[in-house]
């Protein structure tokens, strides 16, 4: 009779099976954990905006992003390295999105155009607040940019770290080498100095459009036509 009761209480069990009972018992906590932590870089960010908005860039500090969120500094800096990088993580999703629409178009179509596309159509998705883009983030990270030198030079110096990127991507839509071929390396400066020079002329009045993709887009459309313009005529001597 014990034997037959083993025998039941074993059907089905094989050797390992607590281990891979423990492992799976795991995963909804590690699931769990993994989704409580989003949640805390998410109240970060929304954090840092919201103060940001409020107060202005140099004015916020890190205890009060994190006091809001009730967390520490200490926990603030296991997600971000300082108040800049919290504006960049945006950049950064804009920047992935504009690269995966550049790599999406046409394969004929060439670089300048394809960048135009795909940028001013990601761009105008962050202004209307479309593709899960928040337009109050990017809204307030345009008024930062004039208002505090600080976040106008980590924009910069956010554009320069994806060069090689921006390179790489560009290199490989003229199926070129960039260790050897030089083009995609102007190519990838060329966009990046427009898109701060589409700023810099907003933010002066120099142009009397409004949305930041209308300037960007005209910009490219101008880079995209040559730059090599002609010289002025020389004067009768």
């Amino acid at each position: 009779m014990k034997e037959l009761l083993a025998g039941a209480s074993n059907v089905g069990y094989h050797p390992g099976m607590e281990a891979t009972t423990a492992v799976q018992g795991c995963i909804p906590t590690a699931g769990r954990r993994e989704r409580k932590k989003q949640r805390t870089r998410e109240a970060l960010v929304d954090s840092a905006f919201r103060l940001f908005s409020e107060k202005g860039f140099e004015a916020t500090t890190v205890e009060e992003i994190a006091d809001a969120v009730d967390v520490s500094s200490r926990t603030f800096f296991r997600y971000f390295a300082s108040k800049e990088d919290v504006l960049n993580t945006f950049q950064e999703e804009q920047f992935a999105a504009v690269s995966e629409a550049f790599t999406a178009r046409p394969a004929d179509e060439p670089v300048i155009t394809a960048i135009r596309h795909a940028a001013v159509d990601i761009i105008r998705a962050c202004e209307d607040g479309e593709s899960g883009f928040d337009p109050e983030r990017f809204g307030c990270i345009r008024q930062l940019m004039e208002s505090s030198p600080a976040v106008f030079g980590s924009s910069l110096e956010h554009g320069q770290k994806k060069h090689a990127e921006m390179t790489r991507l560009v290199a490989a839509r003229m199926g070129v080498d960039p260790d050897t071929d030089l083009r995609p390396h102007v190519a990838a400066s060329a966009v990046n100095s427009v898109f701060h020079t589409a700023f810099e002329l907003l933010s002066s009045g120099t142009v009397s459009a409004e949305r930041f993709s209308d300037v960007l887009s005209e910009l490219l459309r101008l880079a995209e036509d040559g730059i090599n313009y002609p010289a002025a005529a020389p004067a009768d001597r």
